[in-house]
């Protein structure tokens, strides 16, 4: 998986938590479903992301 595909993974999770929230605050139907939805989504793009950076043999940051 490519990292723009798991910016995107982020960003639409993001988005889904965030309309999620202000469900939650106007108290309107499906808040707590859109949140169960979106917080997963941006964990996994992060465990996503840490998978790929490890294996990046390349990334002198890491493998310093």
């Amino acid at each position: 998986m490519k990292i723009k595909h798991i910016l995107v993974l982020f960003i639409f999770g993001f988005i889904v938590s965030v309309i999620g929230a202000l469900f939650k605050l106007e108290s309107w139907p499906y808040a707590s479903e859109l949140l169960i939805i979106g917080l997963p989504l941006k964990a996994l793009a992060l465990l996503l992301l840490i998978i790929k950076l490890l294996r990046n043999k390349t990334n002198k940051l890491l493998n310093s």
